[in-house]
């Protein structure tokens, strides 16, 4: 991709975060506004599988036969594409600067240090205060809605799930079975439901072995499988909305910013993730920070301020004390390129497969629908 100005999500006209209220206002549920056109149906699912970008689906028609012949076409995931900003803005229905789960490693405002929102700790702050809008499931419950939560029983009690799917009945669901299972019994409550289905091992086995590999194509059969099979037990009354939180891609170049020391100058702290930079600079170091990486990087990623990055849109409106939360500096590769940390990340100078750019590549992910009526 060019190195002119990064496309932006689509945020109020076609962006994840529009899926969850679209999905409430076909509900009933009053105040909720269905910008992308969603069937107006008592029932919905929403399976969300993590990794399934769209590019990556409509390469692969004869792995995934069955989601290629829905309904349906992408929208954008959100900025930064990766997991914890893609769930928290799913179970809102706010773009990441509403919600302010604004990548993997954010700053704690006040803090001097990270916080890995997908692995809270002890001493990290409360997840409904650092995530304070309400979610959808709130929403939906308190209009007489049924709600579920389907998903890995690891997450139930996880700070991401307390931030992004308080609310929700949580349902526990170890395999492709269970998930179906689990599924069909919680769209069946009640005179309305609305359940979301989580599922993660495509994800996994493109980190692990990359999304050209074998290994993951192999995935993507068994995510075709599970959403013909959901698909099946939709109860009358029922629609199926399939998306997923981000795509991926496989960048063979590195650049290591714990090995290139005007990479480190002036650097306080170093969040985001390897696809999405969050550079956070000492006092007064900040224009010092912005020319440094900006010369290491060159033509292979953009590099901004994060002043520049609010005012052009990459995280949508930002709420009171959001901006805090993000990097002085922004550094997001649109090449073949990875920013990695191989002392202070080990693990993710391990992975094959990367995301949270916005190239479409990583932006763009499906929303496929069927219905039973």
């Amino acid at each position: 991709m060019e190195a002119g100005r990064p496309p932006v999500p689509r945020y109020g006209a076609g962006a994840l975060s529009d899926l969850p209220t679209s999905v409430l206002a076909g509900l009933g549920v009053p105040g909720a506004v269905n910008v992308l056109g969603l069937p107006e149906l008592p029932r919905a699912c929403v399976l969300l599988v993590d990794g399934l970008g769209w590019e990556q689906l409509k390469a692969h028609p004869d792995e995934a036969p069955y989601l290629n012949a829905m309904d349906g076409g992408p929208i954008t995931a959100g900025f930064p594409a990766t997991t914890v900003t893609s769930l928290a803005s799913l179970g809102t229905g706010a773009p990441p600067g509403g919600h302010g789960l604004l990548g993997l490693q954010v700053a704690i405002p006040g803090a001097g240090r990270l916080l890995n929102c997908l692995h809270w700790k002890d001493d990290d702050p409360d997840p409904a205060a650092f995530q304070p809008v309400p979610t959808v499931y709130e929403r939906a419950a308190a209009d007489g809605v049924e709600v579920g939560y389907v998903s890995l029983r690891q997450y139930k009690r996880s700070g991401l799930s307390r931030a992004t799917a308080r609310g929700a009945d949580y349902l526990a669901a170890d395999g492709l079975g269970q998930l179906v299972g689990r599924a069909e019994m919680a769209l069946r409550r009640g005179d309305r439901a609305y359940v979301t289905v989580y599922h993660a091992d495509l994800d996994g086995t493109g980190h692990r072995f990359g999304v050209d590999s074998a290994d993951w194509r192999h995935q993507l059969r068994f995510v075709d499988m599970l959403v013909q099979q959901i698909a099946a037990v939709l109860p009358p009354g029922s629609a199926l909305h399939v998306t997923a939180d981000h795509g991926m891609v496989d960048p063979s170049e590195r650049v290591d910013a714990d090995t290139v020391p005007e990479l480190q100058e002036g650097v306080a702290l170093l969040g985001g993730d390897a696809r999405c930079r969050y550079v956070y600079s000492e006092p007064g170091a900040h224009d010092d920070v912005l020319a440094a990486w900006t010369a290491v990087l060159g033509d292979r990623a953009w590099v901004v301020p994060r002043e520049q990055a609010v005012a052009d849109g990459w995280f949508g409106p930002l709420g009171d004390g959001m901006a805090d939360r993000i990097g002085d500096v922004i550094a997001v590769p649109h090449a073949d390129l990875a920013i990695v940390a191989s002392e202070r990340e080990f693990w993710l100078n391990r992975m094959v497969g990367m995301h949270g750019s916005l190239v479409p590549a990583e932006q763009l992910v499906p929303l496929l629908t069927t219905s039973r009526p």
